[in-house]
């Protein structure tokens, strides 16, 4: 099952623009699914002449149970909004956080 939780999920519809991987080695379980990928990806979607460029960031997380891929921020970032994304995620515990949301999200679809 992949489940993608946007309000428009053609805004992903595509390949990102970058990719970002928070964890591919190994497998842990959290609850009773077994987590196997995160990953936050990137979509540039415009670009305005004085605020730049508009970027989606979303995750990806890949379990035994489904993918969900979810918005994690949006709007005028600057530059790199990618890296500085996930620097703030392990620095910040934010990983765990991410993991737990969807969780939340497939055991929602699942039941």
């Amino acid at each position: 099952m992949k489940i993608i939780d946007l309000h428009d999920p053609q805004r992903v519809d595509k390949s990102p623009d970058d990719v970002e991987i928070l964890m591919s080695s190994g497998n842990f379980t959290q609850d009773e699914f077994v987590i196997s990928k995160v990953e936050l990806r990137l979509y540039n979607e415009r670009i305005d002449t004085e605020l730049g460029t508009f970027s989606l960031i979303t995750s990806f997380v890949v379990t035994d149970k489904g993918s969900v891929e979810m918005i994690y921020d949006e709007g005028f970032r600057g530059d790199n909004p990618l890296k500085r994304t996930r620097e703030f995620l392990i620095s910040n515990l934010g990983i765990s956080a991410l993991i737990l949301r969807s969780i939340i999200c497939l055991r929602e679809k699942l039941d």
